[in-house]
């Protein structure tokens, strides 16, 4: 898959996150990380108030996301690393990074 379908994938999966479709965003991950992907990580819990998509890349066989997220709790800045599983684009691994705002 290139680096344009993993775009679309990575933004389909921040729409589920942005309209609080948990159940969609889990369905696009790596289903036996999932026990442990979210420890130590601060991530949208519901529906977020606004949203920046920051950059969408594909390294290697990876694809990395990062979008900030404005939430009632205050702003998230998320990183998701994707892997291709079976020809499709799954989120392996997440990671905070610094943000301060969005503008959408």
């Amino acid at each position: 898959m290139s680096a344009e379908d993993f775009r679309e994938v990575y933004e389909r999966h921040v729409g589920h996150v942005v309209s609080g479709d948990m159940k969609a965003a889990l369905a696009d991950m790596v289903q036996e990380n999932l026990a442990t992907v979210f420890d130590g990580v601060t991530v949208p819990r519901a529906a977020v108030d606004g949203f920046e998509i920051k950059d969408v890349r594909a390294e290697g066989d990876l694809g990395i996301g990062e979008t900030v997220y404005a939430t009632p709790d205050g702003v998230i800045g998320l990183r998701s690393i994707w892997e291709l599983r079976d020809g499709q684009w799954k989120a392996a691994r997440l990671e905070n990074f610094p943000a301060t705002g969005t503008s959408a």
